[in-house]
């Protein structure tokens, strides 16, 4: 190879570092990086002699430019390309297998939680047979529809234990718009103590100053002869203001 020819190819590690591939994926995401740059990520190595970009390119122009054809392509129609041996063919039809498949996913329907019979049926489950008091919140997003429940901790329902700092941590981390707060009387009445009360209100109030409401503060307890319901809903009973 003369000096011309050898001047038409640039090794990545001779490159600025802003200019590699993989450094400007990491740091600008990978919207900013052409075709080419993006198929010499998943290549890894060109041959010797041919830096990792010259291969990619060549490995589009061999499909006519199409990443339609590139991905369609088998692996022996893959390895006609100088550089590109069974290993690399297995990763090209893997990475393509692999975005066709993410194309056809479909985002599973969250549950909408709007009354508080649906809280009760939700967190029924999660409290059966817990022999603790365990204190937790519900993450809902604009709409009502479940983000996911967090456990606050093990223990009565008082400023100690459920501070407003732990109840809101998870929320503001998880940008829920809303939360429902949960938690269980293993003794099977659902009535909230004054303890119960006092806490919410002032949780209620926390919530308010960081912009998330707290929709309703459910206790689940069990079924009795004198209180078939076996949950308590603060919002139903007008205690959260």
């Amino acid at each position: 190879m003369n000096f011309e020819e050898s001047s038409k190819s640039y090794l990545i590690a001779s490159l600025p570092v802003h200019e590699r591939p993989r450094e400007r994926l990491l740091k600008y995401g990978s919207d900013r990086l052409r075709d080419v740059e993006l198929l010499a990520i998943i290549l890894k190595t060109g041959p010797h002699g041919k830096s990792t970009l010259d291969l990619a390119r060549e490995l589009l122009q061999h499909f006519d430019n199409s990443l339609l054809r590139l991905a369609q392509a088998s692996p022996a129609e893959l390895e006609q390309v100088h550089g590109i041996g069974s290993a690399k063919a297995a990763e090209l039809k893997a990475t393509f297998a692999l975005t066709e498949r993410l194309a056809q996913y479909r985002q599973p329907k969250k549950p909408k939680i709007i009354t508080p019979e649906q809280a009760a049926d939700y967190l029924r489950e999660m409290f059966r047979g817990k022999q603790q008091e365990e204190i937790w919140v519900v993450l809902l997003d604009s709409k009502n529809q479940l983000i996911r429940p967090e456990l606050v901790t093990i223990g009565l329902l008082d400023q100690s234990q459920a501070h407003a700092r732990e109840v809101f941590r998870s929320a503001i981390h998880h940008t829920a718009a809303r939360i429902i707060l949960a938690h269980n009387h293993p003794s099977g009445d659902p009535t909230p103590s004054q303890n119960d009360i006092t806490s919410t209100r002032k949780l209620v109030q926390a919530g308010e100053v960081v912009g998330i409401p707290i929709l309703d503060h459910i206790v689940i307890g069990l079924p009795s002869e004198n209180n078939p319901c076996d949950y308590y809903s603060f919002r139903e009973h007008e205690l959260l203001a």
